[in-house]
């Protein structure tokens, strides 16, 4: 298993892009959590196989349509998951 700590900055809020997060991730198996931060990003910590890791990363890279990524950070990231869930605002 792995497990990355992920920072997401550009137009991400109001795009619906934990919505799409959180479906793509349980789509893929992917456990972990999203949530909107105060300085306008999107973090996340997704865990889950090397490939399912690898293949939400991609994602989050383009996010859902009316996003504009600008970059995304990729940093070991720890915890344990049961699923994928939206988290609030921090």
């Amino acid at each position: 298993m792995e497990v990355r700590h992920v920072i997401i900055t550009g137009r991400v809020q109001g795009v619906w892009y934990r919505g799409s997060m959180t479906r793509e991730a349980q789509a893929l198996g992917v456990t972990g959590w999203v949530r909107n931060r105060n300085d306008g990003s999107v973090e996340a910590m997704v865990s889950g196989s090397a490939e399912s890791v690898a293949a939400i990363i991609a994602w989050a890279r383009c996010g859902p349509a009316g996003a504009e990524v600008a970059h995304v950070t990729v940093e070991i990231g720890e915890g344990d998951f049961s699923g994928f869930e939206q988290r609030p605002t921090g």
